[in-house]
């Protein structure tokens, strides 16, 4: 997958606005909000511990209110560069440099965002300085609590990994993810463990002896017990998940031991039920029910590229993704659109029966959009090579009369399924922008059109 581009909003300040003891409100663009939260950050010097934490308190509130433009513009390397020096300063104490990091970072993972002024800042190289310091004392000398909140904050906002702060942060993090008491402040400590390990990269390459059985365990048990909140579970698949992008070992304990497919289906269903899906609303005020369902929807897509160990728990993964794409099109294109790369995704794979698909709606999910799609050109564009990919297969005959004579009758329910929708007007309409998205979009996009139809 592409990353994000990491743009840099210092490239565009102003000389003047270059200085890091400069607070003016001039140097970032100005909202409400972020006019405010400069003002709160000014006024942190020369104040009380206890008076600067009321302070950013306040300021994390206005944190949870921003979108991404003003959290881009105001969490950049300059403040955090400040920040630093604040501390070294001793005028900004590290319990209230924490309850500010601590609640960025959460805000920066949930809401997926694309802020990474973190890396090579004064403020990560003194953090990761004194996550190696405090590993390295002695169990007596050594504080638990704030090495953890340390490896949490550092891990939440950091981009790319060390491999030595790996070898430190997994196993601090396990540890505080793996806490089994049920009352709220615990619950709260492992969310914010689980959720900090799931920024961990995929090409973060980890040796299964530091994480498998700790991350095994916190899902095992939570499964039994139901103990963990629902945006801690999904950080805890999602963890996992990543590593089994770069390790294929792991592929017999995601399906058939932890039971991913059967798992994130019931995560789906239940989540959609709390949200309210005829709302519209800006997504900063989007409930965290939703944004859970968001980054679900990554890790879901992953997993059906690299599983291999099709079964009936997967069969109801799809359905339920397809429940997700109907409830969302209206008021969360972006979540719809995740639906479909997935399902795009199992009509590829051979390990996906054709059956399943229609079965379970897939069909009906994309011959929707097609009707609905004429501006959306990158939509079309994954239209298109769903049912290319379908026509592919289902013209591939079976050498066993039976298989064969099933194949027939499958052809036989799409192609009635796609003239009653008008189908064949929707691909010859589209037929003269095929070129134009096979140079946008996708270079491997047929330019003959019947390559999209399914002859019976």
């Amino acid at each position: 997958m592409s990353l994000p581009d990491d743009d840099n909003p210092e490239d565009n300040k102003s000389e003047e606005n270059n200085s890091e003891d400069d607070c003016s409100e001039d140097e970032i663009p100005t909202t409400a909000r972020t006019e405010q939260f400069s003002k709160l950050f000014c006024e942190l010097e020369g104040r009380r511990e206890d008076e600067q934490k009321q302070k950013i308190e306040e300021m994390n509130e206005i944190v949870d209110e921003m979108d991404e433009e003003e959290f881009e513009s105001i969490f950049a390397k300059d403040l955090y560069n400040k920040m630093s020096k604040m501390i070294e300063e001793k005028t900004l104490s590290w319990g209230n440099t924490i309850l500010l990091l601590k609640h960025v970072g959460y805000c920066n993972e949930l809401k997926c965002l694309s802020c990474y002024d973190f890396d090579y800042t004064l403020l990560s190289e003194r953090m990761k300085e004194m996550i190696i310091d405090e590993n390295e004392k002695k169990k007596e000398e050594k504080n638990e609590k704030f090495l953890t909140d340390l490896c949490e904050c550092y891990a939440l906002l950091i981009y790319q990994f060390s491999c030595e702060l790996l070898s430190i942060i997994v196993p601090c993090l396990l540890k505080a993810a793996s806490k089994k008491e049920g009352n709220e402040e615990t619950q709260k400590e492992v969310k914010m463990a689980l959720l900090a390990l799931s920024n961990i990269k995929q090409w973060d390459l980890l040796e299964k002896e530091l994480y498998l059985n700790g991350i095994t365990e916190v899902i095992k048990y939570h499964q039994d017990n139901q103990n963990l909140t629902r945006l801690a579970y999904q950080s805890a698949w999602r963890f996992l998940i990543k590593r089994f992008y770069n390790d294929e070992s792991l592929e017999d304990i995601i399906v058939n031991d932890l039971h991913f497919a059967r798992e994130a289906r019931r995560e789906l269903e239940d989540l959609s039920k709390s949200v309210n899906w005829k709302r519209k609303e800006e997504r900063r005020k989007e409930t965290e029910e939703a944004l859970v369902i968001r980054r679900w929807l990554p890790e879901i897509k992953k997993y059906i590229y690299l599983c291999t160990l099709w079964n009936e728990e997967c069969s109801g993964l799809i359905r339920s993704i397809c429940q997700v794409f109907h409830a969302s099109r209206d008021i969360y294109p972006d979540i719809s659109h995740a639906c479909i790369i997935s399902l795009g995704i199992a009509a590829e794979k051979r390990d996906v029966e054709i059956d399943v698909l229609q079965k379970n709606g897939v069909i009906d999910v994309f011959l929707e959009k097609m009707n609905q799609s004429t501006f959306d050109y990158k939509m079309i564009t994954d239209c298109l090579y769903f049912f290319s990919k379908i026509s592919e297969r289902l013209n591939e005959k079976e050498d066993e009369e039976k298989e064969e004579a099933k194949r027939k009758e499958l052809k036989r329910k799409i192609f009635e399924k796609m003239e009653e929708e008008g189908y064949e007007d929707i691909i010859v309409g589209f037929h003269k922008v095929f070129d134009f998205l096979r140079r946008q979009y996708y270079y491997k996009l047929s330019l003959d059109f019947s390559d999209y139809f399914v002859n019976f």
